[in-house]
């Protein structure tokens, strides 16, 4: 049986670690072609290394999103690479500076967390949909946050991007929706990745954090993988504008 992602080309920004990578592993799983963006490049090629050692294919192309010629040249390379482009993931995006309140927070770092989080999503959206209208159809999956449906300590920076990636995704689902494309957020509670380690000191941290949800845990990677997946398949073929929870229960 052929699988629904066979041969079809997925970009996933950020994807050197963390979500990210799962993603990637999980789209080469189903034979995808994953073109893996990220800034740093040891870690993207060794995402790439990683898929290729397990018979997948996969290309990596340094890139800071952030800037709109890096983009461009990122999505040229997908359809140098691969002919074209079926799916995007948006997943790259970075903390800030959490449990500092709004009145201390520092301007430069406000600005690079909406760039990062936010302006950079809409960028890759920018070059993304045009090639998938070629096709007729598509799914874009952006990173959000449940910080992006409820307000906490994580940085008002960090909470204003995600909330605003949300925003973003349900106005562009309705502009695209008649013409083939679906994008929806994906919104994660914690999960364990290199970039929430910071925050845990010990089982007794962890244990903390995990006592807040009612499934009893933190999440894994591979779970909001597994649920990116679905968002961009067919099964998911009538959803989009969506703003979809991976949380243990949190928001419940």
């Amino acid at each position: 049986m052929v699988d629904h992602f066979e041969s079809k080309v997925v970009l996933i920004t950020g994807g050197n670690s963390g979500i990210g990578q799962a993603t990637a592993l999980a789209f080469a799983k189903k034979r995808a072609n994953v073109i893996v963006a990220a800034r740093r490049v040891s870690e993207g090629k060794a995402t790439v290394a990683m898929i290729k050692e397990t018979g997948g294919e996969a290309h990596f192309v340094q890139t800071d999103v952030t800037q709109a010629t890096e983009v461009e040249a990122l999505i040229a390379a997908c359809i140098t690479n691969y002919g074209g482009l079926d799916y995007a993931v948006n997943n790259a995006g970075i903390g800030g500076t959490p449990f500092i309140p709004a009145a201390e927070y520092e301007e430069d770092i406000w600005d690079n967390v909406i760039d990062v989080n936010l302006k950079a999503v809409w960028l890759c959206m920018k070059y993304e949909i045009p090639e998938m209208l070629k096709r007729g159809q598509g799914a874009i999956v952006n990173m959000s946050s449940v910080g992006g449906l409820k307000g906490g300590k994580m940085g008002v920076a960090y909470h204003a991007s995600k909330h605003g990636v949300i925003g973003l995704s349900k106005a562009a689902a309705v502009e695209y929706a008649a013409r083939g494309l679906r994008i929806n957020a994906i919104c994660p509670a914690t999960i364990k990745t290199p970039m929430t380690d910071p925050y845990f000191h010990g089982k007794d941290m962890t244990a903390k954090v995990s006592a807040k949800y009612p499934i009893g845990r933190i999440g894994r990677p591979e779970e909001v993988a597994s649920t990116i997946l679905w968002l961009c398949s067919e099964d998911a073929s009538f959803v989009t504008g969506h703003a979809h929870p991976v949380d243990g229960g949190l928001l419940a």
